[in-house]
């Protein structure tokens, strides 16, 4: 059951999943705590943002303040869809 979810979900990745269930719990993020979060390079968050952003998951904004710097935001339908991924998940782990 998890495998078919996850190959039809963007949230399959682990890295992917990661970046939502840290969204979920701050709604926002600059794109420096997110790699530091979770430890991967610039490049590869930079990939897996453009997939969730592209999906409707997230939505990137570019600010000055101090200096350039990126915010990450979760959606409404991003909020949905990891929730409902975690659902599974817990449904899973509770018939194991």
């Amino acid at each position: 059951m998890l495998k078919e979810f996850a190959k039809k979900s963007v949230l399959g990745n682990p890295i992917r999943l990661g970046i939502m269930i840290y969204l979920l719990t701050r709604e926002k993020a600059f794109f420096k705590e997110l790699q530091d979060v979770l430890a991967v390079t610039p490049g590869n968050l930079d990939s897996h943002l453009r997939t969730l952003e592209r999906e409707g998951f997230v939505k990137i904004k570019k600010t000055i303040a101090d200096r350039p710097r990126t915010i990450v935001i979760i959606t409404e339908k991003g909020a949905e869809e990891t929730k409902k991924f975690l659902k599974i998940l817990k449904e899973i782990l509770n018939g194991v």
